[in-house]
């Protein structure tokens, strides 16, 4: 038999539509949860695709952890997530992925991610997951819908790494759109879209942005307050970078700025300890 081989295929080159999508990586995790006897149970979990999830204290605490497992090693351009996750009366869960999160190049399909969160009355989710990394040419199209029962509890913290400094990488173009709604009884309180289109270290580098910076996070509290608030700015003595948080009708909402990931690593760190967060285990290996 004779071999033939075939030449690359240029990055100027589209592939059919049929092909491209026949390579994506596609994952979905739908995941109940509720609480029984003092304890927070599954009532259902769906894995499909390259997602996958696993819960190192089952039925051991009042609080669940969940852990996302994402068995394709990262994400790239056409790649699908959507995670529908609910938390039903007197659920605890917590939430945090096995590894940070690796969206890399694109040469033209947007990356996607869909997370839908539902918490009943009385229960509360903490949303942890380890760092978002773009790498350069990312493109990166993510939604977050979470909806709040009266008295349901959130602690939502996200974080975006433009690339791993370690490496002497930089983002220097990409896409990231990055959009957030937050409702408590049918009510909006949180709305806000990120675009970082085209030419993202020269955007980051706008002191109006980024001042330089290459790593940024958010953190909603609810309910948060000014105690919420005076907590964090109580250790501010310890960030290594720039961190702000501010209270209105009823949320806390705080930002962090690093030139890298390790050090907005280290300052939501300290912000989540500051208030009184128990850390996934996964976040100190």
């Amino acid at each position: 038999m004779q071999l033939v081989e075939y030449p690359p295929i240029p990055a100027t080159v589209q592939l059919p539509g049929d092909v491209f999508a026949g390579n994506r990586a596609v994952g979905r995790i739908a995941l109940t949860v509720a609480g029984h006897d003092g304890t927070c149970r599954r009532s259902r979990v769906h894995e499909a695709g390259m997602l996958r999830v696993r819960f190192p204290n089952a039925a051991s605490r009042d609080t669940l952890d969940a852990v996302i497992i994402n068995t394709a090693g990262g994400m790239t351009g056409g790649d699908r997530a959507r995670l529908d996750l609910k938390v039903e009366a007197g659920g605890r869960l917590t939430v945090t992925t096995a590894a940070a999160e690796k969206i890399y190049r694109s040469m033209a399909a947007d990356t996607q991610i869909d997370v839908k969160v539902d918490i009943g009355a009385g229960s509360a989710l903490a949303w942890l997951p380890q760092e978002t990394i773009l790498f350069n040419h990312a493109r990166l199209r993510r939604t977050i819908d979470v909806a709040l029962a009266p008295g349901a509890r959130l602690l939502l913290a996200e974080a975006i790494v433009f690339g791993r400094s370690a490496m002497g990488e930089t983002v220097v173009s990409g896409l990231l759109f990055d959009r957030w709604r937050v409702r408590v009884d049918g009510a909006l309180v949180f709305a806000e879209s990120v675009r970082l289109d085209g030419g993202i270290a020269e955007r980051l580098a706008d002191p109006a942005i980024g001042g330089g910076c290459a790593a940024a996070a958010t953190l909603i509290a609810i309910p948060g307050d000014d105690a919420t608030v005076a907590a964090v700015r109580a250790v501010q003595d310890d960030f290594g970078a720039e961190v702000g948080a501010s209270a209105w009708n009823g949320l806390a909402v705080v930002r962090l700025l690093a030139a890298d990931g390790a050090a907005l690593r280290h300052d939501l760190i300290g912000v989540l300890r500051a208030l009184g967060v128990q850390l996934p285990r996964l976040w100190h290996s």
